[in-house]
């Protein structure tokens, strides 16, 4: 194993800062959507902590602080931000039941079997970047769900039906998208079964 590959900057990173902020505000989103008039500053946090998705991974490279712990919290975060995010926006009926259904359970099956791997002793699989992309897809389009939908079944605003409207061509591509790639995670996972159990026999 190479010096980068198994260098640990440690718990006490800029990234794990990212991820830990990032997942701090997510009570702050469920309390402003769900006890509080402003359905609006609650999409836009939802939008913020989705597009960050990337920048605890960029920090980790850009200033050489890759942790262990981060490898293993930052893809928690990000699940557990998903998976809170759409079913809170299906609970305050921004989205229908059944879309956010079937988004869960691509996250569950993801979340299950990467537990499965790590237990049989998978070697690390490097997220594929379609898989970025349809995570940030679903989460540009959660929010703009919420903006485009008014507490106790409101009538829509004139701008809010054409931006639904588009909103609903972007989450069906993302959720699309996301099943295609999960599908694609086959071979790679595997291959990174075969490497671990090598690794171990070897040791």
């Amino acid at each position: 194993m190479s010096d980068v590959a198994s260098y640990d900057a440690g718990w006490r990173t800029w990234p794990n800062l990212v991820t830990v902020v990032r997942l701090a505000l997510l009570p702050l989103f469920v309390w402003l959507l769900f006890d509080t008039n402003h359905r609006a500053i609650a999409a836009w946090l939802l939008a913020t902590l989705g597009a960050t998705d990337w920048l605890d991974g960029f920090l980790a490279r850009r200033v050489h602080q890759v942790s262990n712990l981060g490898k293993i919290l930052d893809p928690v975060a990000d699940r557990i931000l998903v998976i809170t995010g759409l079913l809170c926006v299906a609970a305050a009926a921004g989205v229908p039941w059944w879309f956010a259904l079937i988004t869960l359970a691509r996250e569950l099956i993801v979340s299950i079997l990467t537990l499965v791997l790590a237990a049989l002793g998978a070697a690390r699989i490097d997220v594929l970047w379609w898989g970025k992309v349809s995570t940030f897809v679903l989460m540009a389009s959660y929010p703009l769900f919420l903006l485009t939908t008014n507490p106790h079944h409101a009538a829509l605003t004139s701008w809010q039906h054409p931006i639904r409207d588009c909103t609903w061509v972007i989450a069906i591509l993302g959720l699309t998208l996301s099943w295609i790639v999960l599908a694609g995670y086959v071979r790679p996972a595997l291959r990174a079964l075969r490497t671990g159990r090598q690794a171990r026999q070897i040791l």
